[in-house]
């Protein structure tokens, strides 16, 4: 991951507008390191996270007050455990995110959601506003286990139903484990966890955060590229539109009009880092032609007809005293706006081609993800989650020209 991140050539715009994600990123790099595991606790103020937290650590190092919202900000302590390969963990307070004086509700969250084990607490049933913040830790393929405290208020009868009860309310489509809070029993499942697979979400969380970062630079710079390459075939359509109109040859025409969409391939593979030689620019031309005949067809027989009737009206000239040469000057224009629109469909097509070649030119972190699931699923439905996620909401072909 070191490697990959020293082989990403950032400008200094980059640097700037991603400053808080690089940050971030790098923080992480170094938690991967140092294995340092972190484990976040999150939900309504007064629902007993800090207590939870100093139940682990077995001394209270997180205040605590009888009064509602005493964790006003982010705190964070090491907690240690015996015969672990990770060398720290760090236990992560956060406010309630119900709570109106937190001074900053989305860096709350970003922090806790950079955790690789979220212990979401709940204090008897779940509402619609815990659900929903639940599905968004979720999305971002956190792992997360549900903490119900409190539990000496209620009767082992009205605790079934409360249990029942949350488990409907609960995303269906992946299971996310219920701990009762009691000292010997919370402690001890986390501890499991950790020592099964502590290191492995570690690596799974660094990928992930590689995985954000990587997208927001390749959306950066595919609205850079868009603009390029909008620029580049504006420019080829308009050169072709000249040679087409001035030239009454058909042969040179559609020599001329292969020419530069095949130069105009050749440009827009240096623009997506691909910097295609003449033949393959050659091969993508051709398969853009196969695919779509219907465009092949159109500026070839419409080039060809235009061109005959020009030539006809040339010839004729000298027989009509130059009244057949007045359809020439528009026939020419018309040859023209159609060689402007089938260079640029040539150009988006082309575009849309090398993009999908210029993909497997480069190392993307969502790859690793993939096989850590391969080799762990029990525990990484949530990387799959993800996963899905990431490829319904980055559609990458309207960054296109």
């Amino acid at each position: 991951m070191k490697k990959w991140w020293e082989s990403i050539d950032l400008t200094n715009y980059e640097k700037s507008n991603l400053n808080k994600e690089i940050i971030s990123f790098n923080q992480q790099l170094f938690r991967l390191k140092e294995k340092k595991l972190r484990i976040g606790i999150y939900g309504k103020a007064g629902v007993g996270k800090s207590s939870i937290l100093n139940l682990l650590l077995n001394k209270k190092e997180f205040k605590i007050d009888i009064i509602n919202g005493s964790t006003k900000n982010i705190e964070g302590k090491e907690w240690t455990i015996k015969n672990q390969r990770l060398k720290t963990i760090e236990l992560i307070d956060s406010p309630g995110f119900d709570f109106c004086d937190i001074e900053d509700p989305e860096n709350t969250f970003s922090q806790i959601n950079s955790s690789e084990i979220i212990l979401f607490t709940i204090a008897g049933d779940i509402n619609r506003n815990e659900v929903s913040q639940i599905n968004l830790f979720i999305k971002n393929g956190k792992k997360i286990i549900l903490v119900l405290n409190k539990i000496d208020f209620w009767h082992e009868h009205d605790l079934k139903s409360i249990l029942k009860n949350i488990r409907l309310k609960l995303p269906q489509h992946i299971n996310i484990p219920i701990i009762l809070n009691s000292k010997n029993n919370i402690k001890n499942q986390i501890t499991d966890l950790i020592n099964s697979y502590g290191e492995s979400l570690l690596t799974l969380n660094s990928f992930q955060l590689a995985d954000k970062l990587f997208l927001k630079i390749k959306k950066q710079r595919l609205k850079r590229r868009q603009r390029e390459a909008q620029s580049i075939i504006g420019k080829f359509a308009t050169i072709k539109a000249s040679g087409v109109a001035l030239n009454p040859l058909i042969l040179l025409d559609i020599a001329g009009g292969f020419a530069i969409d095949t130069a105009l391939v050749s440009e827009l593979s240096k623009i997506y880092g691909l910097n295609l030689k003449g033949e393959s620019a050659r091969k993508i031309i051709k398969k853009i032609s196969l695919n779509n005949i219907f465009l092949g067809a159109t500026q070839v027989g419409l080039n060809t007809s235009f061109n005959l009737l020009r030539k006809v009206f040339l010839a004729t000239a000298p027989f009509t005293n130059g009244l057949s040469l007045l359809p020439y000057g528009p026939i020419a224009i018309l040859q023209a706006v159609i060689s402007v629109r089938s260079t640029k469909i040539v150009g988006k097509l082309a575009a849309r081609e090398i993009f999908r070649k210029s993909k497997g030119c480069i190392f993307d972190p969502s790859y690793i993800i993939k096989k850590i699931i391969v080799k762990e699923p029990e525990i990484f439905d949530y990387a799959t989650i993800y996963l899905s996620n990431k490829n319904v909401d980055n559609n990458f072909a309207i960054f296109l020209p």
